[in-house]
């Protein structure tokens, strides 16, 4: 990258990220004082209010049973994020340490590690999670960990590629020099240097479980039915989806604009670090 475009690919980069954090910020405040924020009772039936289109009295009109279409998509965002980031978490700790045990050790672990991971990736994902979900029963915890267990290939590889780029530079060799074990300088000197690669990971498979919660809700394999969480919510009034769009259309545009805020930390967070690296 040459010099006159490093500064604009920067103030690029950190309008991008400011964005992003900024949508992911307002929807966690939401998520965690909801219960302060809405103007209704989000579970409150009304049938004499039903199907009301947007107006002063409800800001995104009613669903089908006279519940404040507004309310429960601030209800909504609460399941959806706490979902998303313990999935993430547990894939990004996960794939992190078997990428990075297979780099380091290569050869026989090397193989195995891949092998394995090439098997899991064939199967689709999403099959696989609704398979799982199905026969171990819906809960929140079983949806954390399927769709953790999805995630932890890409993580892996992704990892495991940093890693075998950094083991084989003279800071490694020196290290190996001085006698370090093998584990403890994975730890000490791999790990710092391939952080970043760990943290685009993080965010790029964040928007990922935000979509893959969804699927699971949407399906009917997430939250309980009448939940107001938002694949949920899409499920349910998609059949009034020409009578009354705002009810489908709301809880759609509040799980893309989440996502577009991941994508664009994400996308700010990479940028920072090929511009660091060139």
């Amino acid at each position: 990258m040459t010099a006159i475009a490093l500064p604009y690919a920067r103030r690029r980069h950190g309008a991008a990220l400011g964005i992003g954090a900024a949508i992911i910020v307002a929807w966690a405040v939401v998520a965690a004082f909801w219960p302060q924020l809405v103007p209704y009772e989000p579970d409150l039936l009304d049938p004499a209010s039903r199907f009301l289109p947007p107006g002063s009295a409800h800001w995104l009109g009613t669903d089908q049973f006279g519940r404040d279409t507004f309310s429960r998509l601030l209800a909504g965002s609460r399941p959806v994020l706490l979902v998303a980031p313990a999935a993430t978490a547990l894939a990004v700790v996960a794939g992190a340490l078997v990428g990075l045990a297979a780099g380091t050790y290569g050869g026989v672990v090397d193989e195995i590690v891949m092998r394995v991971l090439d098997a899991v990736v064939v199967f689709p994902s999403i099959i696989a999670t609704v398979l799982v979900v199905a026969l171990a029963g819906r809960s929140v915890t079983v949806m954390v960990l399927v769709i953790a267990a999805s995630f932890v290939p890409i993580v892996a590889r992704s990892v495991r590629a940093a890693t075998l780029v950094e083991r084989e530079k003279s800071y490694v060799e020196a290290a190996r020099l001085r006698g370090e074990r093998s584990w403890g300088l994975t730890v000490r000197e791999i790990l710092p240097n391939v952080s970043s690669t760990v943290i685009v990971e993080a965010t790029s498979r964040f928007g990922d479980a935000i979509f893959a919660a969804a699927t699971l809700s949407f399906l009917g394999l997430g939250q309980p039915p009448g939940s107001p969480d938002w694949g949920a919510s899409v499920s349910d009034n998609r059949l009034w989806l020409q009578l009354a769009p705002w009810t489908v259309l709301a809880p759609a545009l509040a799980i893309a604009s989440l996502v577009v805020g991941i994508a664009l930390v994400a996308d700010a967070l990479r940028g920072r670090w090929e511009a660091g690296r060139s």
